[in-house]
């Protein structure tokens, strides 16, 4: 009872603390300007920190180490491939984007092209991405709390779903873009001292050595030295490997076309503190994937990973209780209670930006643009953001709900394929492409869209999938239903280069003569960032 109650109080401490943020930065937020981008007012170590809280998501914290814990050498992929992806969206996208857009990703595609049906494409590819992410806290937050209640209900799983959607439409509707991002900025810091604890609470248990951590997560693992070699989880067949290269392209990829992180560049002053921003953003991100690493591997040295959950989303909780000094103990209590509360202030941070992306682009893109034909005002909008954030969070609820039982870091990678599937093509086809136009940019969004969930429909992902030790059912659809035609969980090996094809074929079938000018003007203003200011206010 005792524990329960110490993890109480640390949860709610955080709950509180996040409200608390919420409720001072909405007395500052004014107009669209406060609300979508937080005035363009944060420093490049302030939005850096932000992008860091916004991208290490529940799916790294808890996903990835469990991912490690039970797949070894395989696992540890997800997070080279999560970190590389930096390195795209440093170098393709994030001054250029600053430099050319407003507030939405939208905003950069619509500025050479119809306006209307490219504002409504980015609108729902925006919302997909936003969702499917949305669904891998979501379900982060629900293993968590049972856990610490000690329960295994699948109704207060429900119940603590339901809790997290209520407040990420809170965290939106009240603080918009700073109280977001404030959020963001505390449970970045939170989280990498609360990794740092755990990761040298590990390396003690192996008097520093990291040699001795991985012979002995090896051993433990019953899997030998293959346990730390390539091949464990992914090259088992040519499906598999062929699902590696696929997982592969989408991390790599996906980052640069994330809408939830492509917002954050439009939150300082110039195009040259989002550079800056990024490249803060790397090394907080960089530091925290080596401590997965040693997460991983020490839970699967450290703990009987038998008795984790299928999907090993428990790992890093059950390895902070276990180098406290194990379950049953106060220090174990303790550590397990605060990792837990910095995992929830985790989610709570993610969700609230990737809410506040998607409703904005709902408000400013598809009913001030589309509807209202740019006559909307700024309260208008501002109050459709706050009831697109409501509805939006009411599907993602909704949705996560059967997908408790995929791994949160897996969920998180098919948001990944669909941003790379449908909105990078565009994205670097409108940059760097004088011929392109809107047919290109619909077919490139709504092609890529429909390639990669649609194959997302008929893959195990969906229906077929099975525990070969349990038995359980590990597909979003119940047992006994099985569509799978395609082999591959990932579908971004297929659909990310359809996503570029249809882009192509879309825009050389098109008889719509391109905007020669308007795309010289935006290719000024993307590579030099000469006119931006100009941009911003159009």
């Amino acid at each position: 009872m005792n524990d329960q109650v110490l993890t109480t109080v640390l949860f709610l401490s955080v709950v509180a603390l996040t409200i608390f943020i919420t409720i001072r930065a909405s007395r500052s937020t004014e107009g669209t300007s406060d609300f979508y981008a937080g005035g363009r007012s944060f420093s490049p170590i302030q939005n850096g920190l932000a992008i860091g809280g916004d991208y290490m998501s529940a799916a790294s914290f808890l996903g990835i180490s469990g991912i490690i814990a039970l797949s070894g050498y395989d696992g540890f992929l997800y997070s080279i491939g999560f970190l590389v992806a930096w390195l795209v969206a440093l170098l393709l996208v994030a001054e250029m984007l600053r430099n050319s857009g407003r507030y939405t990703m939208a905003d950069q595609l619509a500025f050479r092209m119809r306006r209307r049906p490219v504002r409504l494409a980015a609108a729902t590819s925006t919302v997909v991405v936003s969702i499917f992410y949305l669904l891998a806290q979501m379900v982060g937050a629900g293993t968590l709390v049972a856990l610490l209640l000690g329960v295994d209900n699948q109704a207060i799983k429900n119940i603590v779903i339901f809790g997290v959607g209520a407040l990420m439409i809170f965290y939106v509707t009240v603080g918009g873009m700073k109280g977001t991002t404030w959020v963001q900025i505390i449970k970045a810091v939170l989280l990498m001292v609360g990794s740092a604890l755990i990761v040298v609470l590990v390396l003690a248990q192996f008097s520093f050595n990291i040699s001795d951590l991985l012979g002995q997560a090896a051993t433990n693992s019953g899997a030998g030295s293959a346990f730390l070699e390539p091949g464990l989880k992914y090259g088992g067949s040519l499906t598999s490997k062929l699902d590696f290269v696929s997982l592969g392209l989408a991390l790599v990829l996906g980052t640069a076309g994330l809408p939830h992180i492509l917002i954050r560049f439009y939150t300082v002053p110039t195009a040259r503190d989002a550079r800056k921003s990024v490249l803060w953003a790397i090394g907080l991100i960089g530091v925290f994937y080596l401590f997965t690493l040693i997460l991983g591997f020490g839970a699967a040295a450290l703990l009987d990973t038998s008795t984790l959950d299928p999907a090993g989303n428990l790992a890093a909780p059950r390895l902070a209780e276990e180098v406290g000094g194990g379950a049953g103990t106060t220090g174990g209590a303790i550590l397990l209670a605060l990792i837990a509360a910095v995992a929830f202030a985790t989610i709570l941070a993610v969700v609230a930006g990737l809410t506040l992306t998607s409703s904005a682009s709902v408000a400013h893109d598809v009913y001030n643009n589309v509807f209202k034909k740019g006559m909307a005002t700024e309260k208008e909008e501002i109050r459709v953001t706050r009831i697109a954030a409501a509805g939006i969070g009411l599907v993602a609820i909704l949705l996560a709900i059967p997908a408790q039982n995929l791994n949160i870091a897996f969920l998180v990678a098919l948001a990944f394929a669909v941003a790379a599937s449908a909105n990078l093509p565009t994205i670097l086809l409108n940059i760097f492409w004088r011929r392109f136009n809107t047919r290109g940019a619909l077919w490139s969004i709504y092609g890529g869209l429909v390639a990669s969930i649609g194959l997302v429909i008929f893959s195990p992902v969906m229906s077929g999938k099975t525990d070969p030790t349990s038995g359980e059912n590990l597909s979003l659809l119940p047992a006994g239903i099985d569509i799978s035609w395609f082999p591959l969980e990932n579908p971004g090996l297929v659909s990310i280069p359809l996503g570029f094809l249809f882009g192509i074929i879309g825009a050389l079938s098109s008889r719509e003569p391109a905007a020669e000018d308007r795309y010289t003007e935006l290719e000024v203003r993307a590579l030099t960032g000469a006119g931006s200011e100009k941009a911003i206010s159009h």
